[in-house]
C-alpha cells in the first residue's frame, strides 16, 4: 500500500491520507470545498463546493498516477438532498462524457459546514 500526498489538494487534518494507492486501483478520502492555497471552505455557496471539490478530486488522483477519466466509483455525500441537482452540474461538468458509478447519500452533517464531500475510487493508468 502506497499513501498519496499533493499541495494541490487539502492536507489531511486527522489520522488518514489524501489516498491510498493498492492492487491497481486508487482510494480518495472524501474531499470537501477547501481552497487548498488558503486552507479554508470557498465561498459562494453549493456549486462553488462541488467545483472546487472536483478539483481537490482530480489533484489528488493526478498525484496518485489517475484521472477523473478513470474514476470508476464515486460516493456523493450532500448536507441538503435539495442540493442534488446543483451539484449534479459540477460533478457532470468535471467528467465531461465519463459516467462513474455512484452512490449518493445525504449526510448529518459533513466537515466545517461544507454542504458537499465526494471520494473516489480511480483505476491506476497502466505501467
Amino acid at each position: 500500500m502506497e499513501y498519496v500526498r499533493t499541495d494541490h489538494a487539502p492536507a489531511a487534518v486527522g489520522a488518514y491520507s489524501q489516498a491510498v494507492k493498492t492492487a491497481g486501483f486508487v482510494f480518495t478520502a472524501g474531499q470537501i470545498g477547501i481552497d487548498p492555497a488558503s486552507g479554508k471552505l470557498v465561498e459562494g455557496g453549493v456549486v462553488a463546493q462541488a467545483e472546487r471539490v472536483m478539483q481537490n478530486l482530480a489533484a489528488v488522483l493526478e498525484a496518485a498516477g489517475s484521472s477523473l477519466s478513470r474514476v470508476v466509483k464515486t460516493t456523493v455525500f450532500v448536507a441538503d438532498i435539495a442540493d442534488v441537482q446543483e451539484v449534479n452540474g459540477a460533478y457532470a461538468a468535471a467528467f465531461g462524457d465519463h459516467r462513474p458509478a455512484r452512490s449518493l447519500v445525504q449526510a448529518g452533517a459533513l466537515p466545517l459546514g461544507a454542504r458537499v464531500e465526494i471520494d473516489a475510487v480511480a483505476r491506476l493508468a497502466a505501467s
